[in-house]
Parts: C-alpha cells; sequence; structure tokens
C-alpha cells in the first residue's frame, strides 16, 4: 500500500515554500506547481485531476499534414491574419456538417487557441459601444476568461445557471439583459466545470433574449462533441452539436483544437462569427479600428495587435483534421469516449465513499460522464476538501473559482488519470472516508 496520507509536515512545508496560504484557494497553476514538488519530495504519483488538459495522443492525421507542411517551407512565411484558404473552407463545412449551420467562408477565422478568441473578442466588443460595456458569464465556467476581462478593464456579470435551467432560463436573462449595458453573454456547452449540456430549448431562448436586447453570444464549443449521451459524430447525418446559431443573431462561435482533437500544444483553434455579427457596424468602434465592421476590426484590429495571425503550420494540421471529419474517413468522437469510460468509475467510487457528485442533473436526466465531474465531501467546503485531499495525492480545484454558488464542491478532470491510477484513487478515497467518518 502506498504511504497515504503524506507527512503534513512535509507537505505544509512544500505549500509555504510556494508561498501559497491555502490549496484550496490556489490558482489551477499553483495547484499544479504545488502537486509536482509533492510527487518530487515523496516519489508518490498523485492523482491528478487540477488540468483540463487533453490526455490522449494528438491525432496523427494532423501531425503528419503538419510535418509536410514544414517540410513545404511554411516556417519561412509569415501566415495570412485572415487564415489560410483550406482552413476556412474546412472550418465552413466543418460547421454545416456537425452543427447543421451555414456562414460563409469569410467569417471563419483561426486563432492562436480559443483563449486568444475569446481575448480578441472581448477587445472587440468593448469597443463597439460605449453604453454597453459589460460581460454576461452563464456560470459556472473557466476562471481564465474572466481573468481576461479583469485585464482588459471590462466589467462582468455573472450568475449560476444551474438553478436556472429550462423554463426559468429566460426569466434569469432578461434580469440582466433588459438593463441594457450588457455587450455580450458567454457560456460552454458541455459545461466546464459541470458538464450540463444546454438542449435546444434553452439554447432557443438565449439566442432570442439575446435578440431581443441587440446582445452578442459567445458559445464556447471547447468540448465539441463530448456530450456521449448522442452521437454527434457523422458529418452531415442528425444529430447535430446544439448551438445557439440556430437563433442569435449576433453570435460568435469558437471551436478549439485542444480537446476534441488533442492538439493543445499547438494552441489552434477557429472563431466563428454570424454574417450579421461580421457586418455589424458602430460609430464609436471607430476610434479604436481603422476598419468600420466587426469581423474585420476583430481580424485586422485584435488579432493583429495580440500576434498579427496564427501560426502557420497548426493551421495546416486543423485542416485536415477538418477534412478528415468532414469526408467522414476519420471519427474524431470515438477515441475520446475513454474520458467517460474514467469518469463513471472514478464518480462510482467517490460516491461508494461517502462523496457526492455536486452538479448530478442536466435537467431532469443524470449528469453524462465526460471530460469533467463536480464532488464535494459532507462538512468540508471545497476549499477545505481540496487541502485536506492533497495530503491523500489527490489533486482538483475549487468551483469557487469558477464562479460556482456551490462553495462546497470541486471540479476534476479525468483526462490525466491513467486507467492504472484508478485502483489507487480508490484506495485513497477509502482511507479519506475512514479517516473522515460523516456524522
Amino acid at each position: 500500500m502506498q504511504n497515504i496520507p503524506f507527512d503534513r509536515a512535509l507537505v505544509d512545508k512544500i505549500i509555504a515554500k510556494n508561498n501559497i496560504k491555502s490549496v484550496g484557494a490556489a490558482s489551477i497553476r499553483e495547484v499544479k506547481k504545488i502537486i509536482d514538488d509533492v510527487e518530487a519530495a515523496t516519489s508518490e504519483k498523485f492523482v491528478r485531476m487540477e488540468m483540463g488538459v487533453p490526455g490522449l495522443p494528438a491525432v496523427s492525421i494532423g501531425v503528419e499534414a503538419e510535418i509536410e507542411a514544414l517540410k513545404n517551407g511554411c516556417a519561412a512565411i509569415y501566415p495570412d491574419i485572415y487564415g489560410t484558404k483550406e482552413l476556412k473552407q474546412e472550418t465552413a463545412r466543418f460547421v454545416k456538417n456537425f452543427l447543421d449551420v451555414q456562414v460563409p467562408e469569410d467569417c471563419c477565422v483561426p486563432t492562436v487557441g480559443s483563449m486568444q478568441g475569446s481575448f480578441a473578442a472581448f477587445m472587440t466588443i468593448a469597443r463597439l459601444d460605449g453604453k454597453k460595456n459589460k460581460i454576461l458569464f452563464v456560470d459556472p465556467g473557466f476562471p481564465v476568461q474572466k481573468q481576461q476581462c479583469r485585464i482588459l478593464g471590462i466589467e462582468t456579470e455573472h450568475f449560476d445557471v444551474y438553478d436556472y435551467r429550462g423554463d426559468k432560463l429566460g426569466a434569469k436573462l432578461e434580469e440582466y439583459l433588459s438593463k441594457g449595458d450588457v455587450a455580450a453573454l458567454i457560456y460552454s456547452s458541455p459545461n466546464n466545470p459541470a458538464w450540463f449540456s444546454f438542449n435546444e430549448q434553452e439554447l432557443q431562448t438565449i439566442g432570442e433574449t439575446a435578440n431581443k436586447y441587440d446582445v452578442i453570444v459567445i458559445e464556447d464549443l471547447a468540448y465539441f462533441g463530448m456530450d456521449f449521451r448522442k452521437d454527434y459524430s457523422k458529418p452531415g447525418v442528425p444529430p447535430f452539436q446544439p448551438t445557439v446559431a440556430k437563433w442569435a443573431k449576433k453570435y460568435l462561435l469558437m471551436i478549439s483544437g485542444s480537446k476534441a482533437f488533442s492538439y493543445a500544444g499547438q494552441r489552434i483553434a477557429v472563431t466563428i462569427m454570424s454574417p450579421e455579427l461580421f457586418e455589424f457596424k458602430t460609430d464609436y468602434m471607430k476610434n479604436y479600428f481603422s476598419q468600420d465592421t466587426f469581423g474585420r476590426a476583430l481580424i485586422f484590429g485584435s488579432l493583429y495587435a495580440l500576434t498579427s495571425g496564427t501560426a502557420f503550420s497548426p493551421q495546416y494540421a486543423l485542416t485536415a483534421i477538418f477534412k478528415a471529419c468532414n469526408d467522414g474517413t476519420y471519427n474524431f468522437v470515438e477515441p475520446l469516449k475513454d474520458y467517460g469510460q474514467k469518469a463513471h468509475q472514478m464518480k462510482k467510487a467517490l460516491v461508494e465513499n461517502g462523496f457526492k457528485i455536486v452538479y448530478d442533473k442536466d435537467l431532469d436526466v443524470d449528469i453524462a460522464d465526460g471530460f469533467y465531474f463536480t464532488f464535494s465531501y459532507p462538512g468540508f467546503s471545497g476549499e477545505e476538501l481540496l487541502s485536506e485531499l492533497v495530503y491523500y495525492g489527490i489533486s482538483a480545484i475549487s468551483l469557487t473559482i469558477c464562479r460556482s454558488k456551490r462553495t462546497e464542491g470541486v471540479r476534476a478532470c479525468v483526462s490525466l488519470v491513467p486507467h492504472e491510477m484508478i485502483k489507487p484513487f480508490e484506495e485513497r478515497l477509502k482511507i479519506f472516508h475512514k479517516d473522515h467518518p460523516i456524522k
């Protein structure tokens, strides 16, 4: 049996050395550093659930296409900030085949990961109308997008949507959008960290309410096709990945190469704008951009100022992956199901040892097994639970930093937990449960 729990004095010394008061309140990267140091000091492996990064090999189709592009000399040439014609074509095809939405190629632009996509979107949106100066986060959500707004000096509003699903959603959105100062709203579906997915009724509500108040909808599709309860893997065949683009007039979709294609290291994604948003103009934006439409301002203003374009070779990689998906020669969903299998086993082990799944329902059905899940333990806040689990070789992050109202909960990512660590995970949970009997 492994030496669990760890020596508390040793772990406490490492935490203090990292200038962290509480593991539970630390950022994702701070938690990672602490765990790295504890592993080095103890020679024991953690069950690492803090980082939301892929745990599968990069899609080989992309790797091969990128190598070929580099051999052909693309590294010596500045990439076109607009994106390669081939990538724009395949992106538009992908959106049609897997979202059942028609967009012009010009509305599709590559970004250095969806992180750059959201940063550039916030930069541009905040300079469209001096009276609309806020971004509404439909939470819980990705903490770094909120950090982006803080860096940019953009005001934000927030609400935890879990208690406002279904028929309750419209009234809650009205509460914020009717004030007239919200420029855009943002959410992810499937959701990071709770892993629920909006259904078509809810997406219609979001789109139509946004239309009513002339608000831009930013839909983060980082986990494209990863709600494994339905098969979204077949091009041009229902069911399609649900999207607000069916109803919203002004939308911005972000499709990342990181999770669905395990291509995180090359920082490649695409941003897709609705035609109406791409051509949208305001007098106010002329104070900041030489271009007078949103799409061109985002590309030739914000993206140009940030990186002067997306690296050339990853564009070739994503083009090849999209083409294979569009042609039906590659099923991108099949390898991803490994995440769902691990989540099912790990959630079962947690529940058997007194833990609870925090976000446990997707409306009236059980939450899907997938990339993330959330859990709690009676008598602990999320911060307290994380601070205690570190002594048992288990790491995750607090739901509080995701702007969740469920302060008792933590978010776990299954991607970096190898199958051989699931048994040690079960054993550590048993020891934790024994050491912390539920009263």
